[in-house]
């Protein structure tokens, strides 16, 4: 059938069969079909959905538009954690190091910034060297000798999404759950993975800012998961703010080492990481006790291993080989810093997520075209909790920029974010509801 025909009946509601998707899939991975009839079919999506079947159909001809990996004699489970995207989340870097110095093998397939959250691969690309593309060979090898191994898609491995993914971004069709549900889950399951643990986030920083909107999307991806063999259990987190106290790219990996290094202690970040990591281990077989798993992830933190591993997976994949011991020496840092001072005495109460994430677009550190370069030196530090008492004059946030006038406009966006209350705030819990195939 036609492209046009395709999009003709999705854009009526109709439903569609799982031939018709596997062609407009081929079309796709081959480049037959324009980019306007790829934004078409996904605006069409996005407004009338897709069949739980359909889903999967779509997610099936995603993953094999390209190669399925194997991992057979590697003798460690194989496991991976992925994220709905959200502001400071920097959750990968430090999780996949942790979980593979418990014994598992990470081969963790992440993608760029999009919309106005941050890209796992744009972070390690702050690093001089990280080859975010290896080869297959180059891959398993890191695997094999790290634990584990944070990379992109290469060309290879579930190319239509590739291509699928970044005309999402430009056009308004990020938040389709069938869309969202097929993007992660074709990577994934062209990875080779024995189990999976999805972090689906809701708020104002998120792309599903309800939580009953997070759970259908986390109800379809462990769904569509399971069905697909692959055992999955999804956590809602909460992204009404940033999770670390940073969002950049550069910058994130700078808090990511120092994660690593245990300077972010009794944080909501160190919370999040640590309850995904116990439930990589129980998911994986490793572990059936949750607080067992969780009491491991913290060994392995505390102990130093885990940051070895992370040192000796950048170095795997071409960057410095004394990362750790040296991090702030190779990473790119801004030209200019401004505080961004509180204009009255309170309480940090609440703050406008995606606007901070949009400043770190506006500032160079994300994309408004997919073409569009990465500035890593640029971006947001020092964020305090929501809760936490401030003194007029104190800084709410520091903006990193590399000219005065980007970097003033930028403290404009910050402060006009926040709110501060003379009474302090209800703290919502940063882990919601757990949701199984079960």
């Amino acid at each position: 059938m036609l492209p046009q025909e395709i999009i003709r009946r999705k854009r009526d509601g109709g439903v569609l069969s799982a031939a018709e998707i596997s062609g407009f899939i081929e079309g796709l991975s081959n480049e037959t079909i324009s980019e306007g009839q790829v934004a078409a079919f996904a605006m069409a999506v996005f407004f009338q959905g897709m069949t739980p079947e359909e889903i999967v159909a779509l997610t099936l001809a995603m993953r094999d538009s390209g190669d399925v990996l194997s991992w057979s004699g590697v003798g460690r489970p194989i496991a991976d954690k992925h994220s709905t995207g959200g502001v400071g989340d920097n959750v990968s870097l430090m999780l996949a190091p942790i979980v593979a110095a418990c014994g598992l093998a990470v081969p963790m397939i992440s993608g760029r910034g999009l919309g106005h959250t941050g890209g796992t691969l744009d972070k390690l690309q702050s690093i001089p060297g990280y080859d975010v593309m290896p080869d297959n060979a180059i891959f398993r090898r890191t695997v094999d000798r790290a634990g584990c191994a944070i990379i992109g898609q290469t060309g290879d491995l579930a190319p239509a999404d590739k291509r699928l993914y970044a005309i999402r971004d430009v056009t308004a069709t990020v938040e389709s759950i069938p869309l969202i549900t097929a993007s992660i889950l074709s990577k994934k399951l062209a990875a080779g993975l024995d189990s999976l643990v999805l972090d689906v986030k809701f708020g104002n920083g998120a792309f599903m800012a309800k939580a009953e909107d997070a759970e259908a999307l986390a109800r379809s991806l462990v769904r569509v998961a399971n069905g697909a063999g692959v055992r999955t259990t999804a956590l809602l987190t909460d992204m009404n703010e940033p999770l670390a106290d940073c969002a950049g790219n550069a910058i994130e990996v700078q808090n990511a080492v120092d994660f690593l290094k245990g300077l972010k202690t009794g944080t909501r970040l160190e919370q999040v990481t640590l309850a995904f990591g116990a439930e990589m281990l129980i998911n994986a077989g490793v572990e059936m006790d949750k607080t067992v798993a969780l009491a491991r992830c913290v060994e392995a933190l505390g102990s130093g291993h885990a940051a070895d591993i992370f040192g000796k997976m950048v170095h795997e994949l071409g960057g410095p080989s004394d990362f750790m011991e040296r991090a702030d020496h190779y990473l790119p840092r801004a030209k200019v810093e401004v505080a961004v001072e509180a204009p009255e005495n309170g309480y940090l109460s609440a703050c406008d997520t995606r606007a901070l994430g949009l400043a770190v677009v506006t500032l160079g550190g994300g994309r408004q075209r997919p073409s569009d370069s990465i500035d890593h030196r640029v971006g947001l530090s020092g964020f305090k909790p929501l809760g936490t008492p401030i003194v007029k004059g104190e800084p709410i946030a520091f903006v990193q920029a590399n000219d005065l006038t980007a970097a003033q406009e930028a403290a404009k966006t910050v402060l006009a974010s926040y709110r501060i209350t003379s009474e302090k705030p209800a703290v919502t819990p940063v882990i919601g509801l757990r949701i199984s195939a079960e």
